[in-house]
């Protein structure tokens, strides 16, 4: 019984940091790309609007760091659980 819930309590923790990252994602690129935009055109980064940055390289950059902090954050549930590799 132990082993089921330890795989329960493992598979939600997983799923949890799966959609903390794509909430954080999905508001940088859609909501600060594309909503928020016309709000963050008035403060200016490197030359261009702040709505504009986030739409071409700001997304990206969220995207790598959140790779990142994925896996980061996987080797260390995974090494509370004891499937480390």
């Amino acid at each position: 019984m132990s082993d089921n819930s330890s795989n329960s309590a493992y598979w939600s923790a997983n799923v949890r940091i799966i959609l903390i990252s794509l909430v954080i994602w999905a508001l940088v690129s859609f909501g600060f790309g594309i909503l928020l935009r016309p709000m963050l055109a008035g403060i200016s980064v490197g030359g261009t609007d702040l709505g504009f940055w986030f739409a071409q390289q700001g997304s990206i950059l969220v995207f790598l760091a959140l790779i990142f902090f994925y896996a980061w954050k996987m080797n260390k549930l995974d090494a509370e659980h004891g499937v480390e590799e």
